[in-house]
């Protein structure tokens, strides 16, 4: 007999990944597999790159530093061949990442284009974080920025690399006063400290929200990163529309490695981020590649907390058996039911806190 695979048999967070896998091979993305671990040294070059510089390691049998996968890009980055095209993938991996005082093993569901990143592309990769968010949950909102767009304003003033990261700080703390006390502090033109609170405030939807960055753009590198704005709102009213996209520069980046549109998403209910993602041609230049990269990450561990309740059968039939039960009539019974296509669980006792459609005893 074929075992067919139902809805019953499905945990929630494995349904939400069946339904990513079909969304992303739809659009003609293929898997990624990788192992487990990578050397340490990966991981240990480019710690400004992971959420957590925290790491678990151990040492190979041939005496190497290795570690436990923290992250899936820097291992499909290392990996990609620096090669002319277009690589589209898709992966559903876990990651081990720190949790409080320990260590917790998390499911990641993701995909990454690496190559020649145009408007399309960027634009196809936001409009699949969107819908990759109403596959999670009945509301979502997806909220993007643009590292090109905070890096022309701040290449306006003269700063040094420590006042820029203060700044930056700042921003990712939407923390106006402190802007200003800065701005004050490092003896920047009040057109600046204008513009760069102004920003910081700036939270809307990205129609909305364009009409102000067009009037806070300073620079060609400000003219820029607004031209790509506008040219992926048109591509993404074509893909359906920018409903619950908003634009948010409090997401800020580390300027090394990020250099485009980045976002984050979440969805009613979980008081974090499932999506997020961006353009980070900066790590593939670090390792020597000339190409561009884009994607972003689903953190499928989250959805525990919005999982409904298990309210259906575990399984068909209960079927308990005694001390003198013959075992081949037991088995004979279970053949029976199975080839019916249900579902059987077999033992002596009857358990507690257990659901099932079907008592039988033998």
């Amino acid at each position: 007999m074929t075992m067919t695979m139902t809805k019953d048999v499905l945990r929630y967070d494995e349904k939400a990944i069946m339904r990513l896998r079909a969304l992303y091979k739809q659009y003609g993305y293929t898997q990624y597999r990788m192992s487990r671990f990578e050397e340490y040294g990966l991981y240990s070059e480019n710690k400004a790159f992971l959420s957590s510089g925290e790491i678990i390691t151990f040492t190979s049998a041939g005496g190497k530093l290795m570690a436990l996968r923290p992250d899936v890009t820097l291992s499909i980055v290392k990996n990609t061949a620096d090669s002319h095209g277009m690589r589209k993938l898709y992966y559903n991996e876990n990651v081990y990442r720190p949790d409080g005082h320990d260590f917790k093993e998390r499911m990641q569901v993701g995909l990454e284009c690496i190559g020649d990143i145009d408007t399309y592309t960027v634009s196809e990769v936001i409009m699949l974080a969107c819908r990759s968010l109403s596959e999670l949950g009945d509301r979502s909102v997806l909220d993007i920025s643009h590292m090109g767009y905070i890096s022309g304003l701040l290449n306006s003033a003269n700063l040094t690399a420590k006042q820029k990261t203060e700044l930056l700080q700042r921003i990712r703390e939407k923390n106006v006063p402190e802007i200003v006390s800065l701005c004050a502090v490092y003896g920047l033109a009040d057109d600046f400290k204008d513009r760069i609170a102004a920003l910081s405030a700036l939270y809307a939807p990205y129609g909305e929200a364009l009409i102000e960055l067009r009037r806070l753009s300073i620079n060609d590198e400000t003219e820029a990163a607004l031209g790509e704005l506008e040219e992926i709102r048109d591509t993404l009213e074509r893909f359906g529309g920018v409903q619950g996209v908003n634009i948010d520069f409090s997401i800020v980046n580390d300027l090394n490695y990020y250099n485009g549109i980045i976002f984050q998403g979440c969805i009613e209910g979980i008081p974090a981020n499932v999506i997020s993602g961006g353009r980070y041609d900066g790590l593939l230049d670090r390792f020597g590649k000339k190409a561009g990269a884009i994607g972003f990450a689903v953190y499928l561990d989250l959805l525990e907390k919005t999982a409904p309740p298990r309210s259906a059968p575990e399984f068909d039939v209960l079927l308990l058996y005694g001390d003198n039960t013959d075992a081949s009539a037991l088995a004979g019974e279970v053949a029976a039911l199975t080839e019916e296509g249900r579902s059987v669980r077999v033992q002596r006792e009857k358990p507690e806190n257990m659901k099932y459609k079907r008592l039988m005893t033998m």
